[in-house]
């Protein structure tokens, strides 16, 4: 028996030997595994609409922060806007008490109407609004006054200058809210 267990033995390995062998195949690549399609649970919704509610809130709240920054702006710029405009509708008073001055035939009226004059200006002063001074003789500046007419240049008078101021300049800041009016040398 131990003579076939030998001959046994030895056929098989000339089996092995004799039996061509296997083609070296590269290791058998992984597929990747299929991911299983399940339904997310219910903690993965939640948390996921918990993510897209949040980013909603701060989309909302960032246009939110910039309407209300634009509106404070829009609304101040409405509000300047709309104190340069009553004030420039109260000017031709302003000029009216001007006129009345060097037209007033004694002291007295001269006074009272420098006193309405004063207190006219301090008002407009308090709302940030002051007069652009113009003097005889100052070159032109287009950027506060304007030219109503011009004369030829007299003798000692220098071309392109203010020979006379019709109406006085008012700005608000740095804006000019009405220019003065000149008559200006050519």
């Amino acid at each position: 028996m131990a003579k076939k267990k030998d001959e046994l033995k030895h056929s098989d390995e000339e089996e092995l030997l004799e039996a061509p062998l296997p083609e070296q195949s590269p290791e058998p690549e992984e597929q990747p595994k299929e991911e299983e399609k399940k339904e997310p649970s219910e903690l993965e919704k939640a948390l996921a609409a918990a993510e897209d509610y949040k980013r909603k809130w701060y989309s909302v709240s960032a246009e939110y922060d910039n309407f209300r920054k634009r509106n404070q702006t829009a609304t101040a710029q409405a509000y300047a806007d709309g104190k340069a405009e009553a004030i420039l509708k109260l000017l031709p008073v302003a000029d009216n008490f001007g006129y009345a001055y060097d037209a007033a035939p004694d002291e007295k009226t001269k006074t009272g109407i420098d006193k309405i004059v004063k207190n006219f200006n301090t008002i407009i002063a308090s709302l940030g609004v002051e007069e652009i001074v113009i003097n005889i003789g100052d070159p032109f500046d287009e950027s506060v006054a304007e030219a109503i007419m011009n004369v030829p240049a007299g003798e000692g008078e220098k071309p392109n200058t203010v020979n006379r101021v019709l109406k006085k300049g008012y700005k608000q800041g740095d804006k000019v809210i009405r220019f003065a009016q000149v008559v200006v040398t050519t």
